[in-house]
């Protein structure tokens, strides 16, 4: 029973209003019963009271005459009330003067002398006294006993509760009916819905509602919870989807360069006296160490993005410049695949302020997409015009094109354009979400157009416009910076790379010492004085940040460029290389060009 009930609440519904009905029934019995009793006891005792009075009248000659057969005759009036069982009186001295016992009895024992006025029970008799009175003077005492018999008017009156008690449960049982269908209806289709839900996982299903008050409004509730998580679900497995669609398209991309580096390297151990087959080697693992460091860019920035620390450094900036950046990054693509690349730009500049580095980062992303998902031959269109107060730079080209449903997915997160085996450039499916958060941290918009597959596509970045431009183009054209051979100071753990970068160095007729610990680095700084010291984070001994901070504290060094180059490529890690002193910050692996660039601007 008890198991039942923790398992249904239909009976703990039917079992609160019957247990309810029972128990307020059972106090107002009690309390009726109680009543009763109080009333009946009065009504006896004033009841005999009554007739003692009247025989102590009756009687008030024979005690005052002292006549015991008027005084028993008096008494043996008694016998038309078949509840006394025997009377009696006393003399003014207490002597018992005359009695009466009711016929069919034995002998009833009387008190030897009277008491006080009053009454009391004992067992189912009640006994009276009441003294005789006349002209103000006690001459004498009246004494009843009878039949107290209270529980035979309390069990007829039980019977009667009892009756009324079935009736009040018949009558509970039908208020529970209508209460199952008020209460415990609603929400056991609530349960069952929800155990349909958890048995099936089909969040379509929802309750059925049936009222219109708290319990309809829990049903709307639970209906709408239903519809939010069946919404969070599906957004899970897609997320869950795409997860394994990113982690198996990474695998691919990163075999995919692995393949041509291994045959590289044999072809450089199998010939190594044929300079054009070497040469051909060195080119291919060039373009596939570019295309992995890509893709470890594109990871990196992937953290940022989930993490919420993609930043930009911001300033006046001539967006044709930055433009021509991204088609100078594009353009191998573009040509290996034998595109028509057609470019309209107005012959004045127009600024934007923003961050050349990562708004270049967001046209070629675009650029190459146009180039990746358009077959070899085809067209694309790159124009730069003014809208208002806006810059308004638009890529189309007439490729593969886009379902109009997926307009606004492909900025996802892993999502993949082109989804087919046939594809010969997957990538990570995270171009597109970087380049349009990127646009909307210059708060500006991104947006795809398309008429459908196999007619092409169009995106379209607008920024707003800055107050002023500073020719960065000229200031690309004059650099700053002074030729010549340098004194340069490489200090890093990795060995290889260490003395890779300074084989490179040394040969292009730089002066360069390596080291491999911080401690190293400063003591060969301290008697070589570099112009320049690319120096590595984690080293042991001395992390690079205390050598920079030690070098800047040094007259011989305190001027030196000092460059960051290693794994660390948070925003905050380069916050951090800035605040300990360095002037430059380089990812590993770092691209020579950088490097170059760097020792030309100082």
């Amino acid at each position: 029973m008890l198991e039942s009930l923790r398992h249904s609440l239909r009976r703990k519904v039917i079992l609160l209003v019957l247990a309810a009905t029972v128990a307020a029934l059972a106090l107002t019995a009690l309390g009726l019963v109680i009543y009763d009793l109080r009333v009946y006891e009065k009504q006896w005792t004033d009841d005999l009271n009554t007739q003692a009075e009247i025989l102590a009248r009756a009687s008030a000659p024979a005690l005052a005459f002292d006549d015991r057969r008027t005084a028993t005759t008096d008494l043996t009036l008694m016998k038309v009330r078949p509840r006394v069982l025997g009377a009696a009186l006393y003399t003014r001295g207490g002597e018992l003067f005359a009695t009466y016992t009711k016929p069919g009895l034995e002998a009833v024992a009387f008190p030897p002398r009277p008491q006080a006025d009053g009454y009391t029970i004992e067992g189912d008799q009640l006994r009276i006294f009441r003294r005789v009175v006349e002209g103000g003077e006690t001459i004498g005492t009246v004494y009843l006993r009878a039949y107290y018999q209270p529980w035979e008017r309390v069990r007829d009156y039980l019977t009667i509760l009892g009756v009324v008690m079935l009736a009040s449960l018949a009558l509970a049982a039908l208020v529970s009916g209508w209460l199952q269908s008020a209460i415990t209806v609603p929400i056991l289709e609530v349960a069952h819905t929800a155990r349909q839900v958890i048995s099936q996982q089909d969040y379509s299903l929802r309750a059925r509602k049936i009222t219109d008050d708290e319990i309809g409004q829990l049903v709307d509730s639970f209906n709408a919870m239903l519809a939010e998580a069946g919404r969070r679900a599906e957004a899970l497995r897609e997320a869950d989807r795409r997860k394994d669609e990113f982690l198996a398209t990474l695998a691919h991309e990163l075999r995919n360069p692995l393949a041509p580096l291994r045959n590289a390297l044999e072809i450089l151990r199998v010939a190594p006296s044929n300079p054009a087959l070497a040469e051909k080697a060195r080119s291919m693992m060039e373009r596939q160490l570019n295309q992995m460091v890509r893709l470890v860019d594109d990871l990196l920035d992937v953290s940022r993005i989930t993490t919420g620390k993609l930043a930009v450094r911001k300033g006046v900036i001539d967006l044709q410049a930055t433009l021509h950046d991204a088609i100078e990054t594009a353009r191998p693509l573009v040509e290996a695949r034998r595109h028509e690349l057609v470019v309209e730009m107005p012959p004045e500049p127009i600024a934007v302020e923003g961050d050349r580095t990562r708004l270049a980062q967001v046209f070629s992303n675009l650029l190459n997409n146009a180039a990746k998902y358009t077959e070899p031959g085809g067209r694309i269109a790159l124009t730069l015009a003014k809208d208002a107060q806006e810059a308004v730079v638009s890529v189309s080209d007439n490729g593969i094109g886009l379902d109009p449903a997926s307009l606004q997915s492909i900025f996802d997160m892993f999502v993949q354009v082109d989804r087919t085996l046939e594809r010969t450039h997957a990538g990570l499916g995270v171009g597109l979400t970087l380049a349009r958060r990127l646009v909307a941290l210059h708060d500006g918009t991104l947006t795809a157009t398309s008429d459908g597959r196999g007619r092409g596509s169009g995106f379209e970045v607008r920024l707003p416009l800055a107050g002023a431009v500073r020719s960065e183009v000229d200031k690309a054209r004059h650099p700053g910076g002074r030729e010549g051979s340098r004194r340069i100071l490489i200090a890093d753990d990795n060995a290889d790379f260490a003395n890779s970068l300074g084989a490179t160095l040394t040969g292009r007729g730089h002066d360069v010492r390596v080291v491999y610990d911080g401690a190293e680095a400063l003591a060969t700084a301290a008697r070589f004085n570099p112009d320049f010291a690319f120096l590595d984070i984690g080293m042991p001994r001395v992390h690079g940040y205390e050598v920079a901070r030690r070098l800047r504290e040094q007259p011989g060094t305190a001027k030196c460029v000092l460059v960051a180059v290693t794994g660390w490529g948070q925003e905050d890690d380069r916050q951090r290389a800035r605040e300990a002193g360095f002037d430059r910050h380089l990812v590993k692996p770092a691209d020579p060009a950088d490097i170059d660039s760097i020792l030309k601007s100082y």
